[in-house]
């Protein structure tokens, strides 16, 4: 029986849960919070790459995910400049009225989180598009990841396509 009604629905929310269950496990058991810190980071994330390779990683995210992701999206600004620590300021900055979070740590949950949900290519393409001491802040956080080898979130369930086309 679908909670939902809608299978795709009940599977994005599985999804969502599973990713959000990962963050917590970080950051401790706020799941608010950590749909906070996810819906921040991918925003940040997605402002810093170009047009077609934001695209491509958004095509991967679970349903739910996606529509956060791309929740304000403006193309034309796209993308915009950021080392390592303009990254983090930004992302303490939009963290200041929550809960206090480490947003180095906050950044770690969720790069760490896609490495292991985004097949490997797609997180290498996104890695490559960012300044190197962000994109080494991000290999360090996923050391522990094993991503996987051929795309899931968006095949499975009709969420997307995942394909670099």
């Amino acid at each position: 029986m679908s909670a939902t009604g809608l299978q795709v629905f009940d599977k994005t929310l599985q999804t969502t849960n599973i990713w959000l269950d990962e963050i917590t496990a970080r950051l401790g058991p706020d799941r608010q919070h950590a749909w906070k810190v996810l819906s921040i980071v991918l925003h940040k994330l997605r402002d810093r790459l170009p047009v077609e390779q934001a695209a491509h990683l958004g095509a991967q995210l679970p349903l739910l995910i996606r529509g956060v992701y791309y929740d304000q999206y403006t193309p034309a600004r796209q993308p915009s400049d950021c080392d390592l620590e303009r990254f983090t300021t930004e992302i303490a900055e939009w963290l200041a009225d929550a809960r206090p979070t480490d947003p180095r740590e906050a950044m770690a949950a969720v790069f760490a989180t896609l490495s292991r949900h985004v097949t490997a290519g797609e997180i290498e393409h996104v890695q490559e598009a960012l300044p190197k001491d962000l994109r080494a802040f991000w290999r360090q956080a996923e050391e522990a990841v094993t991503p996987p080898a051929a795309p899931r979130v968006g095949n499975q369930t009709g969420e997307g396509d995942a394909s670099r086309g």
